[in-house]
């Protein structure tokens, strides 16, 4: 399986980071290493000076798929969740400045908090309700309409250059609010309310 994200997929996100707003979506990937095992906690890599966490909307894909269009889409995935994209921040800005590809800090091992998937006939994906907590704290609260490629629109794009399978995982983009974790930190993800994922940081 793979680990497929989109950057810069929710405008005010894009304005927090100074970040040119793209034409078509920024697509990179993460290795099945970068998932971070169920029930353990997150360990601050010691390379790392400031790790963010980025919420996201997750999609699980359930079949093979190859340019697929738009509106045949919502047929290659039955469950949804949410996770974090957690980012190196410091080594991000480094790597973008030499115009470097971004994996040293996006696809570590651990850096892809995957939480539990529900069937998507209990949402409504164009009107999604998802927030983070950190410490209790608000710090992420974002909907699926304020993206600017929905979720179909994503698959159809991705599908043109990499061949979807099944169990891969799309992390859709993240809205405004990300920061800086740290040691004793615990994080809780929700949907639409609903308690998918809580991590510890360590």
């Amino acid at each position: 399986m793979k680990i497929i994200c989109i950057g810069r997929n929710y405008a005010k996100h894009i304005e927090e980071l100074a970040n040119e707003r793209p034409e078509t979506p920024v697509v990179f990937l993460k290795p099945d290493s970068a998932i971070l095992p169920k029930k353990m906690p997150f360990f601050i890599p010691p390379f790392a000076n400031s790790i963010h966490y980025e919420v996201e909307v997750l999609v699980k894909i359930n079949k093979v798929g190859k340019y697929i269009n738009a509106k045949f889409a919502h047929k290659y995935y039955d469950e949804i969740g949410l996770g974090i994209d957690f980012t190196d921040r410091e080594m991000q800005s480094k790597l973008k400045e030499k115009g470097l590809p971004w994996e040293k800090a996006k696809a570590f091992d651990g850096s892809a908090v995957v939480g539990e998937f529900h069937s998507k006939d209990k949402f409504d994906l164009e009107n999604l309700n998802f927030q983070l907590i950190k410490n209790d704290v608000v710090v992420q609260d974002g909907n699926t309409n304020s993206m600017l490629w929905k979720i179909d629109e994503l698959i159809a794009y991705v599908s043109q250059y990499f061949t979807l399978k099944k169990g891969d995982i799309i992390f859709t983009g993240t809205p405004a609010g990300v920061g800086k974790v740290e040691s004793n930190d615990i994080l809780v993800g929700t949907l639409e309310g609903k308690q998918v994922f809580d991590l510890k940081i360590k």
